[in-house]
């Protein structure tokens, strides 16, 4: 236990031993390469049935890659991508989409994080003029990055109206495990369902060593990502031990119970959070994430002894997260120190 980095992000947690066990498993034989293995051709015949369609699926080394090549196959140079101002693409890539992708990001502000016809209609503007960048897809994250969660209404309302503007949808899934079980829904209700295009799927945050999948609900929009992916330098070699991992993922539902844990554990990181007067929850708990606000100074002393994440200067609001192995007791604890600082 190191409370100094246990609540800083999902991605500080270790690999899931079932997920370790499947990547022993394909360590036992010689596959040929570059995704022509048995590993990876089964894990693409789960994915199908998990989302219940004839998806098109690629797997890339991490959520970045899976965000830009998933977006850049699907975009010209003159193209605008349409964003929250939150968003990970536009706020944590380094630039890599305007750099790689080549068109232009347009952040949108919100309230929550969640984007609306309403919010995004006034930047529908200029189309088929040469002189301005052409809308062409809208790109959300389920669960926010403020940790908010799009329902199934939500969902359809936006894919429709962004379908009748000849606009494609995008979805940043990198926790989206955490939000279909807080929603209490399968992952393809959430995504092929309503009008997703484009997923970017990921189960690194939820137990998985690392690796993500691009998925594509229609097959015109996926013809020219696997030249993409060679040119983007995501094309693995020993692809197995990435798509294995994927197939332990779905075996006796380990990414729901991982997600539940870690959802619920973060329900109770609030609950005990909540009993201390300096800090404040600043935003609804929909997955494993606990937004809290609290005086610069009381931040500050908390910055010495814990690593997390600022996520808002201006509001001095910072970011918990829980993970699939997260420990209620470790979270007694943790409170018990915050007390003793504060």
């Amino acid at each position: 236990m190191d409370l100094n980095v246990e609540f800083g992000s999902d991605n500080h947690s270790g690999v899931h031993p079932d997920i370790i066990q499947a990547l022993i498993d394909a360590n036992t034989s010689y596959e040929i390469a570059y995704g022509d293995d048995q590993y990876t051709k089964s894990a693409v015949q789960t994915l199908k049935e998990v989302f219940e369609s004839d998806i098109d699926v690629f797997f890339v080394y991490n959520g970045t890659a899976a965000n830009i090549l998933g977006l850049k196959t699907v975009t010209k140079p003159f193209h605008a991508i349409l964003c929250a101002n939150t968003a990970h693409l536009y706020v944590h890539e380094c630039c890599g989409p305007e750099t790689f992708i080549g068109c232009k990001l347009v952040p949108i502000k919100t309230k929550n994080g969640k984007l609306t016809p309403e919010l995004i209609r006034p930047y529908l503007i200029g189309k088929g003029d040469v002189h301005m960048a052409q809308p062409r897809v809208i790109s959300i994250t389920q669960p926010t990055e403020l940790g908010t969660t799009y329902t199934i209404d939500e969902l359809t309302i936006l894919c429709d109206f962004a379908h009748e503007n000849s606009l494609l949808v995008h979805m940043d899934g990198a926790r989206l495990c955490n939000a279909a079980v807080f929603l209490k829904k399968e992952l393809k209700e959430m995504t092929g369902d309503v009008g997703i295009d484009i997923l970017s799927f990921g189960g690194t945050k939820n137990g998985m060593m690392y690796g993500e999948v691009v998925i594509f609900f229609n097959h015109k929009f996926s013809k020219d990502f696997e030249y993409y992916r060679k040119q983007g330098m995501q094309l693995t070699s020993k692809m197995r031990f990435i798509s294995a991992q994927f197939t332990a993922f779905f075996t006796n539902d380990l990414w729901r119970k991982n997600a539940n844990h870690a959802n619920t554990m973060a329900q109770y990181l609030k609950k005990r959070l909540s009993t201390i007067p300096a800090i404040k929850i600043v935003q609804p708990v929909e997955a494993n994430m606990v937004f809290i606000s609290l005086p610069k100074k009381d931040l500050n002393r908390l910055q010495k002894t814990f690593f997390f994440h600022i996520t808002n200067e201006k509001n001095n609001m910072a970011r918990l997260l829980c993970a699939y192995n997260t420990k209620k007791e470790v979270i007694d604890e943790f409170i018990r120190k915050i007390e003793e600082i504060l």
